[in-house]
């Protein structure tokens, strides 16, 4: 019986989710961080759920070719990144991986995924730097990430993603904590007065927020003076955020130097951001992605395009300069201010910007631009796009749109629901067992493509562009001759490889609950699996004889039931 604080030894097998190694072993699943497929290593085993395990490297044997040195000091103990123990040809592969599970597991596509799109600066390549402050164990104010899964602030002097001009920020801003009655914000004690450092960079200028409990800092001119010495002509604020929630910024800023927004050039687009404005972290990637998704637009001889979740409106303005007609929504009121500032600079009469939620605003434009020439783009936030407007758009008579997605998770829920290998009932989103057999009698998307690009080097996340159409797939005819000789069909063959997949079976509830038994020795209820798959997201193939009302209310799985279905899920790899 392998218990926690055991020694083991074997050799990693693949990748989980997040980059960590998985090993199986005596009927165990581990899960094990900074290792690669391939080493040999021996870990110590740190926490058992049923058959499920996680474990901490103690020492390898056989170390991966792929193994690399991380260059960042607190790289085993910051949260920021994941990756800097693997080559960067082993990132990009371990990225083309999570993209085509998440796209088969949660979507229940089988998609062909391209690969990824490297970054030529796979270090220094952030625009943005976001940093929270608080306090340590002693009360002393601390500047850094928070560790993985935690809000325990690990202290740092600079950040390898991050170009140098961080580095210099980090330092000028210790000096004015020094120097200052400022201290970090404690979110247990709930006082405090700075909470995040944010500063971003665009063609050498820069723009620092200080985000604050109170508008008043002490010893303000301090502040602006060694910004100012640092970064001459830099723009600065104080944000004023009192609430208790993970939101970094509140309503109101406040100026403390230069100007509103500042401002950049971009494919010949000049274009100017803010403090909350949308803006692509990795300057290099955005642009090929973009390339790309202008060249998706404009393959099928689009005319309007509809850019959806717009940000400051610089791929709006791509758009408008070749279509006849472009619009961009987004719902922040700044950066819908700053895209409304870009369409005068550049003179785009045929770009118009609204500021409105796309849940409301995107169907209605639609409605008005409802022609087959009109190509709509979506890039959403990582919660993915409204399910509103996903059935929004299957209702509309476009044939052609591009998602982009920082999110592989909920791309693959999307992208369900756009080709129809998910559908929605009772609220909740199920497996489409019928399938989308005909696109176009359906209304649904066919994906036509599927290209991961690497914003974030050195993270286990990915941007993925996506493009989808309504055309019927081209079919063609051949002949085929059977029999065992050469050039012919081997029926043998194919019985073989039929009788293996039959073996590679779906999963099902009764698995599932035969798995709880015999490793935990109690039985569960299947409504109790479904409840804890809707509470992870996933979806499920419809029940056909499931009851409209119940009887009497449902009860609840208890927290060891939850916990037991978890492992379950993960031994048959649903997650």
């Amino acid at each position: 019986m392998i218990k926690k604080n055991d020694i083991l030894t074997g050799t990693v097998q693949s990748f989980g989710s997040d980059g960590e190694g998985v090993l199986r072993m005596e009927d165990y699943v581990f899960f094990v961080p900074y290792a690669l497929p391939g080493e040999k290593i021996s870990f110590r085993v740190l926490k058992i759920q049923g058959k499920i395990g996680y474990g901490k490297v103690e020492e390898i044997f056989v170390s991966s070719p792929d193994r690399v040195s991380p260059v960042c000091p607190v790289f085993h103990t910051c949260g920021g990144c994941g990756l800097q123990h693997m080559s960067y040809a082993l990132q990009t592969k371990f990225k083309r991986e999570k993209v085509k599970n998440a796209l088969l597991k949660i979507g229940g596509a089988e998609a062909e995924v391209s690969p990824v799109v490297p970054c030529a600066s796979p270090y220094g390549y952030r625009n943005k730097l976001q940093l929270p402050v608080g306090v340590d164990g002693n009360g002393n104010t601390v500047l850094g990430f928070y560790a993985e899964r935690s809000h325990r602030i690990v202290p740092i002097d600079r950040c390898y993603i991050h170009p140098e001009w961080s580095a210099k920020l980090i330092a000028v801003f210790k000096e004015y904590l020094a120097c200052s009655e400022a201290k970090g914000y404690d979110e247990r004690a709930k006082k405090g007065l700075i909470r995040h450092l944010v500063a971003r960079e665009i063609d050498g200028k820069y723009l620092v927020t200080i985000v604050a409990t109170e508008k008043n800092l002490p010893e303000k001119e301090l502040l602006i003076e060694k910004l100012q010495a640092a970064f001459p002509g830099c723009s600065a604020f104080v944000n004023v955020n009192k609430s208790d929630s993970n939101v970094i910024f509140g309503d109101r800023f406040y100026s403390l130097c230069g100007a509103e927004h500042i401002e950049g050039e971009t494919d010949g687009i000049a274009y100017e951001a803010g403090a909350e404005t949308f803006v692509q972290v990795n300057p290099e990637i955005r642009e090929k992605l973009y390339e790309k998704a202008m060249e998706a637009c404009f393959a099928g001889g689009a005319e309007v395009v509809i850019d959806a979740y717009s940000g400051g409106g610089l791929m709006t303005a791509m758009a408008a300069r070749r279509a006849k007609r472009a619009y961009g929504i987004e719902l922040n009121a700044e950066a819908s201010a700053c895209a409304e500032s870009l369409k005068k600079k550049n003179n785009l009469a045929n770009m118009a910007n609204v500021c409105g939620d796309a849940a409301a605003e995107l169907p209605r434009i639609m409605a008005e631009e409802n022609g087959e020439k009109t190509v709509l783009i979506l890039d959403p936030p990582r919660a993915g796009v409204a399910r509103s407007v996903l059935y929004a758009i299957l209702k509309s008579k476009i044939e052609r749109f591009v998602m982009i997605s920082c999110d592989p998770a909920t791309l693959a829920r999307d992208l369900g629901i756009l080709t129809g290998t998910l559908v929605e009932k009772d609220g909740v989103l199920i497996k489409n067992t019928a399938g989308a057999r005909d696109n176009r009698e359906n209304n649904y998307f066919r994906i036509e493509s599927v290209e991961p690009f690497d914003m974030f080097p050195q993270t286990k996340h990915v941007e993925t562009l996506v493009c989808l159409s309504k055309k019927s797939e081209k079919h063609i005819s051949i002949d085929v001759e059977f029999g065992e000789s050469d050039g012919q069909i081997s029926l043998k063959k194919l019985q073989k490889e039929l009788n293996e997949q039959k073996l590679k079976k779906k999963t099902t509830y009764k698995d599932i609950q035969k798995w709880v038994e015999e490793n935990y020795g109690f039985k569960v209820h299947t409504a109790y699996i479904a409840e804890v798959k809707r509470d992870l997201g996933l979806p499920m193939y419809d029940a056909p004889n499931a009851v409209e009302e119940l009887k009497r209310p449902r009860s609840h799985p208890t927290a060891e039931m939850s916990d037991a279905i978890k492992a379950a899920l993960k031994h048959f790899e649903i997650i």
